[in-house]
């Protein structure tokens, strides 16, 4: 029998990508963080039990903390732990990338939003992402291309 190999890391290993994130804002620039995590929190996010659509960055003291993202304790967590599926979670960023996001939220309309979580090699990273708030116009208009290009999809898929 042949040897099976070993996965060569090329697959999509999201966790959870943030949709939301994308329809909402003009996505600027990207950086990947660490996400300083519990035990429980990582067999929660092994089953897919994470939530980041009405999350974002907080930049505070010379860290950085994730927000508002939900991870859902698993029903057999430990009895000893108390989970806190909103908790604070800690980003683990470099000195340099901390200061330039500190300096573009400065700036007004800028804001920092968590994109996705996935997994690289054992580590659960974030990518999170400056971003500026979309206007109402510029929703209908992306929305608009999408459709078109659907239908440019179908013409020449047909044709």
């Amino acid at each position: 029998m042949a040897k099976r190999s070993k996965k060569s890391g090329k697959g999509d290993s999201s966790i959870v990508v943030n949709k939301k994130a994308r329809h909402d804002y003009h996505i600027d620039e990207s950086f990947e963080a660490g996400l300083s995590l519990a035990g429980w929190e990582v067999k929660s996010l092994r089953m897919g039990k994470v939530q980041l659509v009405d999350s974002y960055v907080l930049l505070k003291d010379g860290e950085a903390w994730l927000i508002g993202a939900q991870i859902t304790p698993l029903d057999t967590a430990s009895t000893h732990v108390v989970a806190d599926p909103l908790r604070d979670r800690k980003l683990l960023l470099h000195r340099r990338e901390l200061a330039k996001l500190f300096s573009e939220t400065q700036q007004k309309g800028h804001t920092c939003i968590a994109i996705k979580l996935y997994w690289k090699g054992h580590l659960v990273k974030c990518q999170i992402a400056l971003a500026r708030g979309k206007k109402e116009f510029d929703k209908r208009a992306a929305t608009k291309e999408r459709e078109w290009n659907i239908e440019k999809q179908r013409v020449m898929h047909r044709g």
